[in-house]
This record gives C-alpha cells, structure tokens and sequence, in this order.
C-alpha cells in the first residue's frame, strides 16, 4: 500500500492529482464532441497554434494562460471564418492556420536573444509545478465547459450527426459549430500546463474514445471518459513517481494506452458474444445507435 500512498503525501503531488482530475473533467466534455465529429485534427491544430500568446507573455514576463486565452481566440475566429469560404476546404484552412501560427510563434522565440521562453515546458507541461491559484482557475474553467456543455447539448447533438436537420430545427448549426471551437479551445488551454501542447490530445481524444464501445449515450462517454482520465492521471503520477519519468507524458500515454485496452476488451467480448449467440450483439456500437436517434430524444 506504501508504493500507492507514498507519492500522494507530497503537496505538490496531491496538487497535480487535483488538476489532473478537473482537466480530465473538461476534456471528456470537449473530446466527447471532438471525436463524435471526427475533428482531431483540429483539435492539434489548434493547441499548437497557442505558441505565440504563450511566447508574447512570457517574453513580456506575464501571465501565460493569458497569452494562450488570446492565441486561443485567434485560432477560434480563425477557423470559424475560413470555415465560411466557400471555395476552400476546412481542412486547408486549419492547416494554413496551423502552420502560420506556429510559425510566427517560433519567429517571436528566435527573436529573444535570451531565449527566456521555456518550450520544453509548453511543449511536454510541466503538472507537478500546478500552483493553488491553477486549482481555482481549472475549477472555473470546468464550471464554463459544464455549463456550454448543457446548454448547447441538444445543438451539438444536431451538428454532430445532421448538420441539416440541425438547420431545419432552427439550432443554428453554425453558431452551434462556433460555439463547440470555443468549448474545445478552453479544454486545450485548461490543459496545455498539465500535459504540454504536444501531448494534450491525449486526454482530449483517447478517453472519450476509450468510452464509445461502453456507453449508450453521449451522456454517458462524458462521465465514462472523465472516469478514464482520473485513472490515467493517478496511474501516470505513480509510475512517474517510481519510474522518475516525465509525468505530463506518462499521464497521456496511459490515457492511449487504456484506449487500446478499451477497444481490445470490447473486440473480445464482441467476439465471444457472437461465437456464444450466433449472432451479432444488439447495440454493439454507440455511435450507430446515436447517429440514428433524434436529437429531442437523446
């Protein structure tokens, strides 16, 4: 029970357990979305693209969240803009994105002679540095996602599986779609200090994921991934504990690594369900079974 407890005694560890916990809280309720769309790219495109508000405060010696809440922005209206011509494709609009704005981020850092930005740390995080005052910022940024979340529920539900019906509904899919990069920019921003911007989809993406082949609702993969993140995140900091490994990046590899396990485990049980039954198993797959319910069902 020592090698269990041991690494939790610590201050600093108990504070990027809490952290981790409320990140992962904010990303299944962003990620369930992104992966339900299929939007993953975005979602990389986009926690790169922090990199010059980020650069901007810390050469200016102020507050970093700051600085990626307004690179954030950018990315959103960016993206909400060129999502609007008609002669472009989204995708090539957020890889123009992408791209411009990382690089402008890399030409703010080369431009310090010092060099005073700490990329290693923006890249790959750095959670064992959670301060309290991050605790309460994560706790209202959570209380934010939660409540888009609820109440754009039956419209990201709409965009997610008819864009046309949603329209029909009068849901306003594209200020629902706009609304959804807002969501998914506050997810990153909340996480880019636990896990860094290069492994942020790691809990973004993989628990939500994970959830899909045992969840029967869109409801349920939030909670279920939540579920998963806490587990990585406690499982990440005890093996960076005793393996003295980066902690950022255990934590986002075991949250893939439960994915894999995830989906292993449910192609076993399908498989033995079939050979059991000789037969398919009735609802086998959650994304089916809500791509053909109603929205004002769900």
């Amino acid at each position: 029970m020592e090698w269990l407890t041991a690494p939790f005694e610590a201050a600093f560890v108990q504070r990027a357990l809490w952290a981790g916990i409320l990140v992962s809280a904010i990303c299944a309720l962003a990620g369930t979305w992104v992966v339900l769309r299929g939007m993953a790219f975005l979602g990389d495109a986009m926690s790169h693209g922090l990199l010059p508000g980020v650069a901007v405060a810390a050469l200016l010696g102020g507050n970093l969240l700051v600085g990626a809440v307004v690179s954030a922005a950018v990315m959103t209206a960016g993206v909400t803009a060129l999502g609007r011509t008609p002669r472009l494709s989204q995708d090539t609009g957020i890889g123009l994105l992408f791209v411009g704005m990382l690089s402008l981020g890399v030409i703010i850092v080369s431009r310090s002679q010092s060099f005073a930005v700490d990329l290693t740390g923006f890249l790959f995080g750095d959670v064992l540095a959670v301060r309290s005052g991050d605790l309460a910022l994560l706790g209202a940024a959570l209380l934010l996602a939660l409540a888009v979340s609820v109440l754009g529920h039956r419209a990201f539900l709409a965009l997610a599986f008819d864009e046309r019906k949603a329209r029909t509904l009068g849901l306003r899919p594209r200020l629902a779609h706009a609304v959804l990069l807002g969501l998914l920019a506050l997810a990153i921003v909340a996480s880019f200090h636990l896990v860094g911007t290069l492994l942020v989809l790691g809990l973004l993406i993989a628990p939500p994921a994970a959830a899909l082949p045992w969840a029967r609702g869109v409801g349920g993969v939030m909670v279920l991934a939540a579920a998963l993140g806490t587990a990585a995140t406690i499982g990440g900091l005890l093996l960076s504990w005793h393996l003295s490994t980066a902690a950022g990046a255990t934590v986002s590899a075991l949250a893939v690594g439960l994915f894999f396990l995830s989906h292993l485990a449910s192609a076993l049980l399908h498989g033995r369900r079939v050979r059991r039954d000789g037969s398919t198993v009735r609802g086998a797959s959650f994304t089916t079974h809500a791509a053909t319910t109603r929205p004002n069902e769900t």
